[in-house]
């Protein structure tokens, strides 16, 4: 089996990418997602740190930003609790695909929380231009320019994580050249990992 993680900066179009693989694909933002709209568990713990900050469950993404700009360290408060429950869904998620030939992981922090194992794992890198990143995540429903700069200061520099990848591919936006620019990396991580 094949694990690739896509790695980049925001809104560089991972998880678009890591779709058109066409294999299963572990989405970490949905996992998380999920676990604040399904976990009692996870929301009475972030509740006992986060009292005056998480109200009612399922837990509110408006309650965790408001926490999250208020102080910075309730940021690693929320990582502490959900981390452990995104570990515990991408070991099923793995267990669940065993047969598969490739497994795609959409992590954001990826290479900055220690979840990637260099011999386990093949990185690409998506290189997008920095105004085109910026322009598509404006265009976001819920874009907050403080948050982006919060979260962007907790990933390693892009060129560490340029470095590090084993592949990169670039994404200038367009559909079809990203499609196929997928399709032959595809092929090409196949020819060499199989």
């Amino acid at each position: 089996m094949i694990k690739i993680g896509i790695v980049g900066d925001i809104g560089s179009g991972k998880s678009f990418i890591a779709r058109q693989f066409g294999c299963p694909v572990f989405d970490a933002d949905k996992e998380v997602s999920n676990i604040y709209k399904e976990n009692n568990n996870c929301f009475k713990k972030l509740k006992k740190k986060l009292p005056n900050f998480i109200k009612s469950f399922p837990v509110k993404k408006r309650e965790l930003k408001t926490a999250v700009l208020d102080n910075k360290n309730n940021l690693k408060k929320i990582e502490n609790i959900v981390h452990p429950e995104v570990q515990k869904n991408m070991k099923k998620f793995i267990k669940l695909n065993r047969n598969k030939k490739i497994l795609i992981f959409d992590i954001p922090l990826l290479l900055e929380n220690k979840i990637y194992n260099k011999k386990k794992l093949v990185l690409v890198f998506v290189d997008a231009k920095k105004k085109d990143i910026n322009k598509k995540l404006r265009k976001r429903k819920n874009y907050n320019e403080k948050i982006i700069k919060k979260l962007r200061k907790l990933q390693l520099p892009l060129e560490t994580k340029k470095k590090k990848s084993n592949y990169l591919i670039k994404n200038d936006f367009k559909r079809s050249n990203l499609k196929k620019r997928v399709k032959m990396l595809k092929t090409k991580i196949l020819r060499k990992y199989e």
